[in-house]
């Protein structure tokens, strides 16, 4: 893969012995390992901690995996409360000795890099005294960090003092923008608490970032999930991690799934390799080289990546679409990147024009990616021609967002029932909820009388509009 090495966590490996997590994760493919500092996987304060070193460092090497610290155990510090304490806390001494242990251990494994967060702020302490408790604690860790050549990465955790992205950079220019303190991303906060994407983030940050946490998440609650479980934009984090050049480690953090680690990291491999494959990362790049390799690589899309549906609940990708649609989508907007925007709507209207039906959809679902004035008056050409067809997966293809913010009133209706004539799922038109009118219900009104006048049932999707 051009870009992040992807590795994982071993904090979901917590039901694992160290040296077989490691082992299970080569195997599986991951070329690195974010390595949590705890009771039983490297404890820093062990008194045989020179030897777990050395023998972890051998593992590691045996099996060809990089590694980052990190420095999130939950009981490690008191066994009766979880992160405690934590560089905002009272005792913020005990919190800096450990990161400065972990930094020694660093050093020592040869690790890339030592993720650390800020804590949550007590309620008996106010936000100017939180604020000095963390810059003078990370102070002090920077400079053990400065001595032994390890960079540290201050990562933003939900509900935390440095809860975003925003306040993880005021930290760190606070401190006088030093050398060896960037920003460690967790991909799944953004989508639970930053107001940009993650990979708006990723762009951010830039040459900032030196470490990459790797899950899913939802809006608003800070739950690490399996990749397709929540609302991450997996394919579009990795190519934007790709387009800003990182290329450290991105590591899988599922700490909460250790019951079934392998099959877990399995899955979360085969999710990575379909959302970014190495092919299709090279050829965005050619596009982006080349704009006029596109007409090559665009048939061939589907051969290289597969033409499987991207959820489990929508067999046909009528709603959510196919593999081979999101890739197409990726090198459409390679190509706007690019290309002037009327040298833009030329080629997608080849491409529309001469493809199959997979191409076909793959450009209607790209037009809402590229969606520019000049691009308008051709997308929607081709989303009317899409309309007149019977096929079912071009409709919904068509009926997407670019649809829905550009094609009329009228037009929009008939797709709409068309919809309903060929079983395309009224959850594949994009925004119906907002464009539907009355005169929209009157038509399916009169679809439905004339359904129920010849004794046929009247789909579920019609007696919804009707009903909404």
């Amino acid at each position: 893969m051009s870009g992040p090495r992807l590795g994982y966590g071993s904090n979901g490996f917590g039901d694992h012995r160290l040296p077989d997590a490691l082992a299970v994760i080569a195997e599986l493919g991951y070329e690195g390992v974010a390595l949590t500092l705890d009771h039983h996987h490297l404890n820093p304060f062990a008194d045989d901690l020179a030897e777990q070193v050395r023998s972890v460092r051998r593992e590691l090497g045996r099996h060809g995996l990089s590694v980052v610290v990190e420095t999130g155990a939950r009981y490690l510090l008191d066994p009766r409360r979880k992160h405690h304490p934590t560089l905002v806390s009272e005792d913020v001494e005990r919190r800096v000795d450990f990161l400065r242990r972990a930094v020694r251990v660093a050093a020592d494994l040869g690790a890339e890099v030592v993720s650390f967060w800020s804590g949550v702020r007590p309620s008996d302490v106010d936000d100017e005294l939180a604020a000095g408790r963390l810059l003078d604690g990370t102070g002090r860790v920077l400079d053990e960090a400065r001595r032994h050549g390890v960079v540290l990465g201050l990562e933003p955790e939900p509900g935390m003092v440095v809860d975003t992205v925003d306040r993880a950079l005021a930290v760190r220019e606070r401190l006088g923008d030093p050398e060896h303190l960037g920003i460690t991303l967790d991909v799944g906060h953004c989508v639970a608490v930053e107001a940009d994407s993650a990979a708006e983030c990723v762009r951010r940050l830039g040459p900032l970032l030196v470490h990459v946490q790797l899950d899913d998440m939802r809006p608003g609650v800070h739950e690490h999930l399996e990749f397709g479980d929540g609302e991450l934009d997996l394919p579009a984090t990795l190519e934007a991690l790709s387009e800003v050049g990182y290329s450290g480690l991105a590591a899988v953090e599922l700490p909460r799934h250790g019951h079934a680690a392998p099959v877990v990291a399995e899955r979360a491999m085969a999710a990575l390799r379909q959302a970014w494959p190495p092919w299709l990362a090279e050829a965005v790049a050619s596009v982006r080289r080349d704009p006029a390799s596109i007409g090559a690589l665009f048939p061939a899309v589907g051969r290289e990546v597969g033409r499987a549906p991207l959820r489990r609940d929508d067999p046909h990708g009528a709603v959510h679409g196919t593999v081979d649609d999101r890739a197409r989508t990726r090198l459409l907007v390679a190509l706007a990147g690019t290309a002037a925007p009327e040298a833009l709507a030329a080629e997608l209207a080849q491409l529309y024009r001469h493809g199959d039906d997979a191409e076909r959809r793959g450009v209607l679902r790209g037009l809402a990616a590229v969606d520019r004035a000049e691009v308008v008056p051709t997308g929607l050409e081709l989303v009317g021609d899409a309309l007149r067809t019977n096929d079912p997966r071009l409709v919904a293809a068509a009926l997407g967002p670019f649809a829905a913010r550009h094609l009329d009133d009228h037009a929009w209706r008939h797709g709409v029932l068309k919809c309903l004539f060929t079983g395309v799922p009224l959850a594949a038109v994009a925004d119906w909820r907002g464009r539907r009118d009355d005169e929209l219900r009157r038509m399916v009104a009169d679809y439905a009388a004339e359904r129920r006048a010849a004794g046929r049932a009247v789909p579920a999707d019609a007696r919804t509009l009707l009903e909404s």
